[in-house]
């Protein structure tokens, strides 16, 4: 495996493949994130699902035991194993997993919340954030992106997000800042360096702006934004 194609590449391939439905594809680049980086839970938990829908059960209460080892508190992983071995009639062995596991959270006290859910309240934010940056009210939005980052502040793209809205209300150092922590965290994600790139590009850093949409298509030498925002710096050139 590449330095350029590590976990965290396989990491954003297989969550967007698993989204899109896409669970061949999802299993073989997840498979490959845990060959690297064994200390993710939502990557076992979701490992887990895709082996119970290939049937392969054995392999699913695996991962979902490593998703619980992982994180004690992970109250999906908990009641997805409860549904595994009650499938089976194993239910010797399904009695008070998911019990023990929401115990966990109950012990960790009230400001806990489920990966999960903390999940679903980060994106229900993003989604609000982009609805206020579609309206032009990017303190708004920026708010919102900020809320959703502090459940999850491993979401990406919801960090792009905000880098955009700081850009938008010309809060450039702010943009960059959040822009460069989102290219730190996912190298392989170029949605991150094109959006810095154009942060330079407006602040009249051009070379900076140059240097990152470089790097987007030598990831991805087919990517249009780029390609579109390098065929205006060389137009520009030639004016």
């Amino acid at each position: 495996m590449t330095a350029e194609k590590g976990w965290q590449y396989y990491y954003d391939l297989g969550k967007k493949a698993y989204d899109e439905k896409k669970f061949d594809s999802a299993l073989v680049y997840l498979e490959n994130v845990v060959k690297e980086k064994e200390t993710f839970a939502d990557v076992y938990n979701l490992l887990g699902l895709l082996y119970y829908n290939k049937t392969r059960f054995e392999d699913a209460i695996k991962s979902f035991k490593k998703a619980l080892l992982i994180n004690p508190n992970y109250t999906e992983a908990g009641l997805n194993l409860t549904v595994v071995y009650n499938e089976l009639g194993r239910y010797d062995e399904s009695v008070g997993v998911y019990e023990k596991s929401k115990e966990e959270a109950r012990e960790s006290g009230p400001d806990y919340l489920d990966p999960f859910i903390k999940g679903k309240l980060a994106n229900m934010h993003a989604e609000l954030g982009k609805i206020y940056k579609d309206l032009s009210r990017y303190d708004d939005a920026a708010d919102e992106f900020i809320k959703a980052l502090r459940l999850r502040p491993e979401f990406v793209d919801i960090r792009v997000n905000l880098g955009v809205a700081y850009r938008n209300k010309k809060a450039y150092a702010d943009s960059i800042g959040e822009l460069e922590e989102a290219v730190r965290q996912r190298p392989a994600f170029v949605d991150a360096a094109t959006q810095l790139g154009l942060t330079y590009y407006v602040m009249g850093q051009i070379d900076k702006a140059k240097s990152e949409w470089l790097k987007v298509l030598r990831m991805r030498p087919d990517d249009k934004l780029a390609r579109m925002y390098m065929n205006l710096l060389l137009n520009a050139a030639k004016g």
